[in-house]
């Protein structure tokens, strides 16, 4: 993996690919993506646990500034993180950037601007009906199913019968929480309270929302975006941590519809990729823990139960993906907040929702449910760090599943922290993170045809993407040379063989409408 990227001329961005740590050592720093020269801050600078960050504050009480290591020039970013240290903890997190050179103190954040903020979700199913074609549309999209690029043509078939297959245990689980996902709800309920605390903040915006896999889908928000005129946009995914799967494919998606629209290439706009560290965000946390511990008989007692949603193991060791290792800090950043409460409970993290026959990030939840019985943890506090809002993850999966299967294990006392929703701090912090984001707001250069290619100024989301999935279509081997034998390549190239096996069994039954599957009525929607 490269090592951080300096800009290529004075016209150009001049931004910085900053370590996981950096975000470790500016999160209080409220914008911890980027450090240009410029950006000013009050507040201090947190320690960081995982590396050293060179980083000054300025005794000028009138603009007290945090700095990076800046060439004199300005035109090139040096390094914050030595490349050692860059390879050693593999996983660069991508730099916010800015298409101008100024000193973005000077630039007016509104003017004669219209300011939008897009935010970016998964999207649910709002009826039973709604189901199978949600997970078509789920399934569909090559960040979720990863087929290998000679198999691409079989990604709606095999997305098809995949959600056939689902879509009955999927509707189950729909019905017991209503019939239907409530996301779609709750993120227009955050759209709202944002739009009110920008306002309050004096930045009138208009938010949007965009969903990924279904209502009101990203190219409707896009469209509405153009009606309404506006001419800052702030990218904003819903999701704290970033991963190939969730912000990764919606800045895939965006990316597709700017580089084919004229008014969408001219527009100016950034992304704010992850948010995890911030601090508005880890209070927030903190503070719905605090208060749920409260309902234990022995608070001191209870264990803190992080679940998160899971992805592929092969996302993270191959793929590059940087969600492992966001969760695992976000983790410890709100276990330190806590800390200073005096809140010392033992806590562990789990991932959930797997899918398939393909390993996932471990441990999973459900295993470590039955693991912590054993061991006699009879008080449990679920916390679904991953998610912002309740969806079928947290209502079914969580809610009762897992409740069930905490208490056949022995665990006797279950309780779970409700997801961030509209919490006030929360959402006070979104507002500060786009409020800060403006300044770094800037419009593709129409002239130059690279900057077609991405979503962000002069191709800072393409190398945000490059650099956590540097093999975006085909994921290499984790072992080079083939050997013989039941070792760990031997069961992956086995295990690929296979797959490449069942998806040409697929498409000979979904191309011919005859085989086994057909004749058992497992595919009559084929027909």
């Amino acid at each position: 993996m490269n090592s951080p990227i300096g800009a290529p001329s004075s016209s150009s961005c001049s931004y910085i690919r900053p370590h996981p740590c950096l975000t470790c050592a500016s999160r209080n720093f409220k914008f911890p993506m980027i450090l240009p020269q410029a950006i000013c801050t009050t507040q201090k600078v947190y320690r960081c646990s995982r590396g050293h960050v060179e980083a000054s504050i300025s005794t000028n009480p009138s603009k007290n500034c945090m700095v990076g290591r800046f060439s004199p020039g300005g035109s090139e970013a040096q390094p914050l993180v030595s490349k050692k240290s860059l390879k050693r903890h593999l996983l660069p997190v991508e730099a916010l950037v800015t298409s101008t050179t100024q000193d973005v103190s000077d630039t007016p954040l509104i003017g004669d601007d219209k300011i939008g903020v897009l935010l970016l979700n998964l999207g649910g199913p709002e009826t039973l009906e709604d189901v199978q074609p949600f997970l078509f549309n789920l399934f569909a999209d090559p960040d979720i199913i990863r087929l290998p690029r000679l198999f691409s043509f079989l990604q709606k078939p095999l997305a098809q019968f995949v959600s056939v297959l689902r879509a009955p245990k999927s509707k189950e689980g729909y019905a017991s929480i209503g019939g239907g996902s409530p996301l779609r709800r709750m993120t227009d309920a955050q759209a709202e309270e944002l739009k009110k605390s920008l306002f309050e903040k004096n930045v009138p915006a208009k938010v949007y929302v965009g969903m990924r896999y279904w209502h009101p889908f990203t190219e409707e928000a896009i469209e509405q975006i153009k009606r309404d005129g506006i001419t800052k946009l702030v990218v904003l995914p819903l999701y704290p941590q970033f991963s190939i799967s969730t912000s990764g494919s919606s800045l895939r998606l965006l990316e597709s519809i700017f580089r084919e629209d004229e008014y969408l290439v001219n527009m100016q706009h950034t992304v704010i990729p992850s948010w995890y560290q911030r601090e508005g965000y880890i209070k927030a946390m903190a503070n719905l823990i605090e208060k749920e511990l409260k309902s234990f008989d022995c608070p001191e007692k209870v264990m803190i139960f992080f679940s998160a949603h899971g992805v592929p193991l092969a996302y993270v060791e191959e793929a590059g993906d940087p969600y492992k290792a966001e969760m695992e800090e976000c983790v410890d950043l709100i276990m330190e907040e806590l800390e200073k409460r005096k809140i010392t409970n033992a806590h562990t993290l789990a991932y959930q929702s797997r899918v398939g026959p393909v390993e996932w990030l471990k441990p999973y939840t459900d295993d470590t449910i039955i693991e912590l019985g054993k061991k006699g943890v009879k008080s449990l506090l679920a916390v679904p760090i991953s998610f912002v809002s309740e969806h079928i993850e947290t209502l079914e999966e969580i809610d009762v599943e897992y409740k069930e299967l905490a208490l056949e294990s022995g665990i006797e006392k279950w309780g779970r922290v409700p997801a961030l929703g509209c919490e006030a701090t929360f959402i006070s912090d979104l507002a500060d993170a786009v409020i800060e984001s403006l300044p770094y707001v800037g419009a593709m250069a129409v002239s130059n045809l690279e900057a077609r290619q991405s979503l962000v100024p002069l191709g800072s989301v393409e190398e945000l993407l490059a650099a956590y999935d540097s093999q975006r279509r085909e994921l290499p081997p984790p072992v080079l040379v083939w050997e013989w034998g039941w070792t760990k390549s031997a069961e992956t190239w086995n295990g690929r063989a296979a797959m490449i096996a069942v998806l040409l069994l697929l498409f000979l039954e979904v191309t011919t409408g005859e085989g086994f599957l057909h004749q058992w009525g497992i595919l009559p929607l084929f027909r």
